[in-house]
């Protein structure tokens, strides 16, 4: 039984592919994506062995307790070949998306999100004791968006009528409030929870206070399977240095600005051995956020590619 329960968001600083294993349409090596939704997402396996892989340089100097590797065991399991074997303390979710990039006319880019993505986070963070008071917001149609920053849209005649519209890729979108007071609170709030105070994360934040779109769930659901970032790369020959026969292959990446949000979980260590030298629960979550929260992960492929990187931001539940 996990006892102390947190949230996880993780902000993509580069493009991140973590890869589905299978594909069926152009794109050789897709992304992850929910089956119901189509959304973007990471599997909590992949979360928490980046996280463990991760953890023994994050980790350094903060530890003193305990050796290290020792408490990377308690914490996270042991190895698949190790003499024993019980099961790790901290559990990672699917994460699920909540905010993504969309290039605008104005703005460069905006944050876009949808009423069902912000309703699935509402839901994680409440569901792990998280104080939340996002107001409802108003039904959004196919072709129409919310806005808190009027600095955003463009005026155009439609049936001879002035109206103010957001250019998102080749789409155009009628504000149907171009500064929603509901939108501007969830605003204020997100990326407090989701995106680190300094490291030279300010902008960004600010950048979500002013620029969250809301879009319909179906113009949404569009975006993020169509605006992904798709790379050609060519296969090269070991011997001749040159391009292979067959070897052109397209890997499809989460962009850069994506937020995703995933519960973590955590439990007394599970040794089976003396209750001595187990480590409780709230202790456990401590040692995790204490490691981890404000830092840079590589989590997906690619890694050497400057592929994977994504800044963590862990909120303690009750």
């Amino acid at each position: 039984m996990f006892e102390k329960r947190a949230i996880l968001f993780l902000y993509a600083v580069s493009p991140v592919h973590m890869g589905a294993g299978q594909a069926i349409g152009v794109i050789d090596n897709p992304i992850q994506r929910e089956r119901h939704t189509g959304h973007p997402c990471f599997a909590g396996s992949g979360i928490k062995g980046a996280v463990r892989h991760g953890f023994e340089v994050l980790a350094n100097g903060k530890v003193q307790d305990r050796p290290l590797k020792e408490l990377i065991t308690l914490l996270f399991g042991p190895e698949d070949r190790a003499a024993e074997l019980y099961a790790g303390a901290v559990s990672f979710g699917d994460a699920q998306l909540v905010v993504f990039p969309v290039r605008s006319l104005k703005g460069g880019y905006v944050y876009a999100t949808c009423p069902q993505a912000l309703a699935r986070a509402q839901r994680l963070l409440q569901s792990v004791g998280v104080s939340v008071n996002w107001p409802a917001l108003p039904p959004v149609r196919e072709g129409e968006c919310l806005v808190a920053n009027p600095a955003l849209l463009s005026q155009r005649q439609i049936n001879s009528r002035p109206t103010d519209v957001l250019h998102l890729e080749a789409f155009e979108y009628t504000a149907k409030d171009k500064q929603s007071a509901h939108l501007k609170t969830i605003a204020e709030d997100l990326p407090q929870k989701a995106i680190p105070d300094g490291n030279g994360y300010g902008f960004f934040r600010e950048k979500l206070k002013t620029d969250l779109v809301v879009l319909s769930d179906t113009d949404f659901a569009y975006f993020v399977q169509h605006a992904t970032l798709v790379e050609p790369h060519v296969r090269i020959e070991d011997n001749t240095g040159t391009a292979a026969d067959g070897g052109l292959f397209y890997t499809e990446n989460l962009p850069p600005e994506s937020l995703l949000i995933a519960p973590l979980l955590a439990s007394e260590t599970r040794t089976g051995k003396s209750k001595d030298g187990d480590v409780p629960a709230g202790e456990v979550l401590a040692k995790v956020t204490n490691v981890i929260n404000g830092q840079l992960l590589q989590i997906g492929g690619d890694a050497t590619t400057g592929r994977g990187l994504v800044v963590a931001s862990i909120v303690e539940g009750r």
